[in-house]
């Protein structure tokens, strides 16, 4: 199965990012991709956190979520929002959440993410949960593909990354992490981070980014990549609005869990 990940630079017009998503999703279906995930907040970068609860959706019903449903169903490809905010019940917090459309243009699975970012080295300073809400659910989904095979693909978002846990949980042949990752902590450890998930869970890993300078003056780190379960990065973009193709392959999957069973070894 031939897969994307999508890396943008998004700014503060939603009209604008969804116009670019697009674009880069047709680029992506007219290489014959199957899977294309977009990046965290692929749909909105507003100039501070609190903005982004101005455009919480409720499930079911939203510009963000008609858009992806339409382009999945009109480019006949299975694509995984990034994030999106969606409402919680709380208006003063909202759900970080990516979202699953499947060919038909149905939505077939959410996943929330678990792990909220917060930073601060004395120049930047981030904390998430002051207008999000942590999810609490590991979730997976199967994505079937034109011939007929099966993947099991689990869910992340971002700083999930550096929780090995739920990616244990997962048990799947494909990991995605769409994310934000900043230019300061993305350059010490994304590339490392993401092929550790790859190897310890001998599984192949989607990793769409931001990647650029931002309108709110955010710096993202980029580097979208694709890598297999040898933690060989099989497709990489750095900066910039871009498109990462891969083939993953079941044989090739089913060749590195047979040679080295660590999954098999496993006590704890």
């Amino acid at each position: 199965m031939k897969v994307a990940a999508i890396q943008m630079v998004s700014g503060i017009s939603l009209d604008a990012n969804l116009s670019e998503a697009l674009r880069l999703l047709r680029q992506a279906a007219n290489a014959g991709a199957e899977l294309a995930v977009l990046p965290e907040y692929f749909c909105f970068m507003g100039h501070q956190d609190a903005d982004k609860l101005l455009l919480a959706e409720t499930p079911g019903l939203g510009t963000v979520q008609d858009f992806l449903s339409d382009a999945a169903r009109d480019l006949k490809l299975w694509i995984v929002g990034g994030t999106l905010p969606m409402a919680t019940d709380d208006p003063l917090h909202a759900a970080n959440a990516s979202m699953v459309y499947n060919t038909r243009g149905d939505q077939v699975s959410r996943y929330d993410k678990i792990h909220l970012f917060r930073f601060n080295n004395g120049r930047e300073s981030y904390d998430e949960a002051h207008v999000l809400r942590a999810g609490n659910t590991p979730t997976s989904f199967d994505c079937k593909t034109r011939s007929g095979e099966n993947w099991r693909v689990g869910q992340s978002v971002c700083y999930d990354l550096r929780f090995g846990e739920l990616y244990r949980a997962l048990a799947a042949d494909v990991l995605l992490v769409p994310s934000a990752f900043t230019h300061t902590t993305g350059q010490a450890h994304w590339e490392v981070l993401l092929r550790a998930r790859a190897i310890e869970n001998q599984a192949y890993v989607i990793a769409s980014a931001q990647g650029g300078n931002h309108e709110n003056g955010r710096r993202t780190w980029g580097h979208s990549m694709v890598i297999d379960p040898w933690g060989q990065i099989m497709a990489m973009h750095a900066e910039g609005p871009g498109v990462v193709l891969a083939d993953i392959d079941r044989e090739r999957l089913r060749s590195v869990r047979l040679q080295l069973p660590a999954l098999q070894h496993r006590r704890l």
